[in-house]
């Protein structure tokens, strides 16, 4: 897969805008083109024209290149549930921030494949995303039992989200013709009500 390179000209001040972009946009080319072990801060901060220090302005480390916007993607799915309507069921519920989830993935498609290129070629970085993915389901499941769902449903709920989330994505990203991200992930969970006999 070829990337577009980034030409920044060399008198380009660190203090130009987009400094986040610009960092995160170079960091996936490099870690793409020689591998996430391989990457240096110094190697990113140069191929986006910033400095380090700029760098660290933005990311604590250049794993966190690859997993600063968890925060926001938990942010949505929690304030997603939070506002369904109180007549929803725990699942649809789950099924609506998921959804959500899947708009803002369908946006940024060729970050989102570069992203799973390297997570998917390093031990380490695919064991943080499960971490994240593990946070997100539990996050939803608190936001569940905020709405009055006990345990074990807003548990099995919050993990069938995340379950349908993966399997999404997963085709998703392997599709040489993409469809919808959100509208596969409403199949999904059309298909995960047959299979479980809730239709």
């Amino acid at each position: 897969m070829s990337l577009a390179v980034i030409n920044y000209h060399q008198g380009m001040s660190r203090w130009e805008p987009n400094a986040r972009g610009r960092l995160l946009q170079a960091a996936l080319e490099l870690y793409v083109e020689r591998g996430f072990e391989q990457t240096t801060v110094a190697e990113i901060a140069k191929l986006a024209g910033l400095t380090e220090r700029t760098f660290f302005r933005y990311f604590a480390d250049k794993r966190e290149v690859l997993f600063w916007g968890a925060a926001a993607l938990q942010e949505l799915l929690v304030s997603t549930v939070a506002g369904a309507p109180d007549s929803e069921a725990p699942i649809t519920v789950i099924g609506t921030a998921i959804e959500a989830a899947g708009a803002v993935f369908q946006e940024g498609r060729e970050g989102a494949l570069l992203r799973q290129s390297v997570i998917a070629a390093n031990a380490e970085l695919q064991e943080r995303e499960l971490i994240k993915l593990a946070s997100l389901a539990s996050a939803m499941a608190d936001a569940l039992r905020k709405r009055g769902v006990s345990d074990p449903g807003a548990s099995l709920s919050a993990e069938a989200g995340i379950a349908v989330l993966k399997i999404a994505f997963e085709r998703w990203i392997n599709e040489t013709s993409p469809q919808d991200l959100p509208q596969l992930i409403r199949e999904l969970f059309a298909e995960l009500k047959v299979v479980t006999g809730a239709t």
